[in-house]
């Protein structure tokens, strides 16, 4: 092969005349370029069988599968790709068989496409009127006889059709029908079964009556009590809420607040009477344990704004929300609240005094009288 090729490169112009039978079939021809020219790319068949192997694909596969093949080995065997199956000369037939087979698709697609218009041109030139004389292939004989025939043949089609729809559309009425009993047969026993449920539980309560199971109730025998007069509220829901919060199911937002309403309230309500304890001017000593009371009071203003803020994750409602205590503040309210019942304190007992003072003016001489009597 290599001294054929030389021999066709160095004289070109006389072997370029050689008799195609002098070459083999099966002889392969490298491809010599003189001139940017190919002297020869035959390449038998078994070569595009090949190529499909080496793809892995099988011959009428489409463009698609191709590509997706080509990629995947290429990523396979590709020198630059890093991996270790990387192999250059691998890579090199995965490509020179995916070229070989582009170009079989390629011929393949023209062949067909010739042949589609070969068969468009005979089917242009066939006379356009044969499929009016075709008769669906009904009847016999004359194209009149046929033509009668056919429309026999139609007018039997029509009507049959006419009575397979009429058929179809009573089997649908009927199948409704079905479905509707069905359902009402469905309704009724549930209604039944609703019914046998209320009665079992009314006939459970009349016997635990009988029994006596519910004389021990505080409300027996009244009638509940109407907790809304508001007409925008249903009664009935209402008494159920309340009943259900009376015995405990309630909210754990409400009955956080209402622990917080409680608490600040018995605070206040401590260190004022502290305060009151303490009474008179301030000594040292008194000071001293008046500082130790609010400390111990601000650290319970603090504890209960910790919860104040566990409410507020809570809460469902944002105008439900409530804000922190301040210590100060509080203090400051509290020793207000001290001076004003000292105040009232000091009125009463000058009120007292002036009393007295009335009822010995008064009565003097009588309780004169009854001291001597009793001495």
């Amino acid at each position: 092969r290599k001294r054929l090729c030389v021999m066709l490169t160095n004289n070109i112009g006389h072997h370029l005349m050689v008799h195609q039978a002098m070459i083999p079939r099966n002889l392969k021809l490298f491809p010599c370029i003189c001139g940017n020219r190919m002297l020869s790319g035959y390449k038998p068949k078994s070569s595009v069988k090949d190529s499909y192997k080496i793809l892995e694909l099988e011959e009428g596969c489409s463009l698609d599968d191709i590509r997706n093949s080509y990629r995947s080995l290429a990523k396979k065997y590709h020198p630059d790709s890093g991996s270790a199956t990387a192999d250059s000369e691998a890579f090199m037939k995965v490509e020179a068989a995916y070229r070989v087979v582009l170009s079989d698709v390629e011929t393949k697609k023209k062949s067909n496409e010739k042949n589609e218009e070969e068969e468009d041109q005979f089917k242009s030139k066939a006379p356009q009127h044969r499929h009016y004389l075709s008769f669906e292939g009904v009847g016999f004989g004359t194209p009149s006889q046929r033509e009668k025939q056919y429309m026999q043949f139609r007018v039997d089609r029509a009507t049959e059709q006419v009575l397979e729809y009429r058929k179809q559309r009573l089997e649908n009425q009927y199948a409704v029908t079905d479905l509707m009993k069905a359902k009402d047969v469905r309704q009724s026993k549930k209604v039944k079964i609703t019914q046998a449920v209320e009665r079992l539980v009314e006939d459970l309560i009349q016997e635990s009556m009988a029994k006596g199971d519910f004389d021990n109730l505080s409300g027996k025998g009244k009638p509940l009590q109407k907790f809304s007069d508001c007409p925008h509220i249903d009664p009935m829901t209402h008494n159920l809420n309340r009943i259900l919060i009376d015995n405990g199911y309630q909210p754990e937002w409400i009955l956080m607040q209402k622990e917080i309403r409680e608490t600040i309230e018995r605070l206040r309500r401590g260190i004022v009477a502290s305060r009151s304890k303490l009474g008179g001017p301030m000594t040292p000593y008194r000071q001293k344990e008046w500082n130790h009371i609010c400390e111990q009071f601000i650290e319970d203003i603090r504890k209960l704004n910790k919860r104040i803020d566990n409410f507020n994750l809570v809460v469902p409602i944002l105008s439900r929300q409530m804000v922190h205590f301040s210590a100060d503040k509080e203090i400051v309210r509290a020793q207000k609240t001290y001076e004003a019942l000292m105040e009232n304190r000091e009125a009463s007992n000058s009120d007292t005094k002036e009393n007295e003072e009335e009822n010995v003016k008064r009565f003097g001489w009588k309780s004169s009288l009854v001291k001597w009597l009793n001495l």
